[in-house]
């Protein structure tokens, strides 16, 4: 018999011609959304920065010299302080939430009774919104500012004097102390206007974000540890090591992965913090728990300097860029 042979089908050129369309046409709303509501108001954004619009009548006009706005923005006490209370607040919210979320995650992998429980109570904090935890906050660490019936007797300070400790009753939240001063110990700082130490006041504040967020990092920690065999272990347990070890030398260094991640998620959002400070404490004494997000709702909406308002918005993306950038660089280096 003769051999058969079979010929490939062969697609219409007009088909082929319409599937190459398909594709930029469902995304063509999506970019055309993207360019106008982000990248097109950021450029918006910038260009007010660099403008003269400092009432409610518009003036687009560009300031003379430039970048004058940001200069009078950089030397502008308060702004210097907000920036000092985001980096401390940040550096503390990531140390507490990232140690808290590794250490629940930690004693969770020893799947010991009611565990299950246990995970869904320190994750339930995080299906709460900001406004809710600083409103709930700012009733435990100062209660006469929310319901007296109920948080008289739930108070920090209270629980302080049951337990004997009553002569010693913080002003939580409206504490302005600074602790330290670096302008003391690092040249070259005599000029700022603001003191580069530890605000009192911001405290309560990162114990309340700390308290939400530190269930994220737990969960991102439990996925983590679920992807590392127990070959691993067994193996290090066959060679003598004790369980402290084996998470030490060899579960938190591969962990490393999720802790990197863990902290660029967790750092940007306390870099753009907003909600949860205002609900809770709002500016605070001395500006102590002042953010850049209440500076430019302030001067923007308040005091109509636009320029001054726009310009502390590209800070902020600026700094929340120094640490997205670099992270998408790398991921995609990976790839």
């Amino acid at each position: 018999m003769a051999a058969q042979t079979t010929e490939p089908l062969q697609t219409p050129k007009g088909s082929r011609f319409g599937d190459r369309l398909i594709a930029p046409v469902l995304l063509a709303p999506s970019v055309i959304a993207l360019l106008i509501f982000v990248y097109g108001f950021i450029g918006t954004t910038v260009w007010i920065s660099l403008s003269n619009w400092r009432s409610a009548s518009p003036d687009w006009s560009l300031a003379d010299p430039l970048f004058s706005v940001y200069d009078r923005l950089f030397n502008t006490p308060r702004f210097q302080t907000d920036l000092r209370n985001t980096i401390i607040f940040t550096v503390l919210f990531l140390v507490v939430a990232v140690g808290a979320g590794l250490l629940f995650a930690l004693l969770l992998d020893q799947k010991f009774p009611g565990s299950v429980l246990f995970r869904n109570i320190f994750l339930f904090p995080y299906a709460l919104s900001f406004i809710v935890t600083g409103v709930a906050w700012r009733w435990i660490f100062n209660p006469e500012t929310g319901i007296n019936i109920l948080f008289d007797t739930l108070g920090i300070n209270w629980l302080l004097a049951q337990i004997g400790l009553g002569p010693f009753q913080p002003r939580w939240l409206t504490n302005p102390e600074v602790a330290g001063d670096l302008r003391t110990v690092i040249p070259g700082l005599d000029g700022l206007f603001t003191q580069l130490g530890v605000p009192l006041a911001m405290l309560p504040v990162v114990i309340a974000a700390a308290w939400q967020l530190s269930g994220f990092a737990m969960a991102m920690y439990l996925a983590g540890l679920s992807t590392i065999s127990g070959d691993i272990r067994e193996a290090a347990q066959l060679d003598g090591a004790s369980g402290w070890q084996i998470y030490r030398q060899i579960i938190i260094p591969l962990l490393k992965p999720v802790t990197i991640s863990t902290m660029i998620i967790l750092g940007h959002v306390s870099l753009k913090i907003f909600d949860l400070i205002f609900a809770m404490s709002g500016s605070g004494p001395g500006f102590a728990t002042d953010v850049p997000g209440i500076f430019i709702i302030e001067q923007t909406f308040r005091a109509n300097r636009y320029d001054l308002g726009a310009a502390a918005a590209i800070v902020m993306l600026m700094l929340v860029a120094l640490i997205i950038v670099p992270y998408l660089i790398r991921s995609m280096r990976d790839l």
